[in-house]
């Protein structure tokens, strides 16, 4: 791994952010946020939407990070749901007419929009259960069962944090081999050489994209790997206590977690010194399992979405087919359908 192509020496640091979906990109800027998806038939679907104004409180160090990790959580599982309707929705192949049982109930108590935000706050709760669970309690849980073997409270906590690293980069070498998921990690890739090209001021093109690696220094993949490091060291001050005494600290710590790993990784994305370095280069060898080299059709979705944020703040916000440029072509209001609707419709 070179190095100086990732911490690249005369880059400048962009505000703009993304997020890997099913089949396309979201970029998001200080302003607005774009969800480039390719569509089967090869054109682009474009969504941008302003971004929500939060208030000055959670700009505050530390805050901001726990902030940022709830928004960009509950954001993000709605866009990746949105992307994958989308798809749904423009799939060639009819598929049988009908909801689910769940959905017609949900539809049914809540309505259309009350449904869709249900399930994408249910959808969060989910993962972040799932996560606390296999990633903070099931480690917490298993290190305790070598307490007859064990003596020192530091060697208990390292077990711990290494046992939570383990069953993580584990977890993410398992999934990579799904299909759906290879093609994310694509896009994943995509996101990160875009935004190398444009620190760069390079011409958004490509094959200027191509030179670039899919590694970058304020990838979230490096985030997650701050915080399992920083859990660590938070954990050695409280010793090692009984379990139930153990499991609760261990949740109350995750905002502190979050938000320490947020101001980290920001230091990390606009720094460039071997102290950076060398805190970055773990969470760079656990991006090679999470982005993969993207074709010229990923990056011209990516370079979309990145065009599409950086314009004048008066540029009108807007839905449909897209060009090359991020321009809107065809206007294509999308809304939430059941799948019954959508049978209909392609009828």
């Amino acid at each position: 791994m070179d190095l100086s192509k990732i911490f690249l020496k005369d880059a400048c640091p962009t505000p703009v952010g993304g997020q890997a979906v099913m089949e396309g990109i979201m970029m998001k800027g200080l302003k607005r946020t774009a969800v480039a998806i390719r569509l089967p038939d090869g054109r682009i679907h474009m969504k941008t939407q302003p971004n929500k104004t939060l208030p000055k409180w959670t700009k505050v160090p530390v805050i901001r990070g726990v902030v940022s990790f709830v928004t960009s959580l509950v954001q993000g599982t709605g866009i990746l749901m949105y992307s994958a309707d989308v798809l749904e929705a423009n799939w060639p192949e009819e598929e049988e007419a009908g909801e689910d049982k769940m959905e017609a109930w949900l539809n049914k108590h809540f309505g259309e929009k009350g449904a869709w935000n249900l399930m994408i706050y249910l959808s969060v709760i989910f993962a972040l259960a799932l996560t606390i669970g296999m990633f903070i309690l099931l480690p917490t849980v298993v290190a305790n069962w070598l307490k007859p073997v064990i003596e020192s409270d530091f060697v208990f906590n390292l077990v711990e944090g290494l046992m939570r690293i383990v069953i993580f980069v584990v977890y993410i070498a398992i999934i990579s081999q799904m299909k759906d998921i290879k093609t994310v990690f694509q896009y994943h890739g995509a996101e990160h050489k875009t935004i190398h090209c444009f620190e760069n001021n390079l011409e958004l093109t490509p094959a200027n994209a191509q030179q670039f690696y899919t590694l970058h220094p304020r990838c979230g993949t490096s985030f997650l790997l701050f915080v399992m490091v920083i859990s660590f060291v938070l954990h050695l001050f409280l010793g090692w206590p009984d379990l139930a005494l153990r499991i609760i600290s261990r949740l109350l710590l995750v905002p502190v977690v979050a938000g320490l790993s947020y101001e980290l990784l920001k230091w990390a994305g606009r720094s460039d010194n071997w102290m950076v370095r060398i805190l970055s280069l773990p969470g760079l060898y656990l991006q090679k399992l999470t982005t993969k080299e993207p074709s010229d059709e990923q990056l011209e979705v990516a370079i979309c979405a990145m065009k599409a944020v950086m314009v004048p703040d008066e540029t009108p916000y807007f839905e449909g087919i897209c060009d090359l440029e991020g321009n809107l072509i065809e206007e294509k209001s999308y809304e939430r359908k059941s799948k019954k609707e959508m049978a209909v419709e392609r009828a």
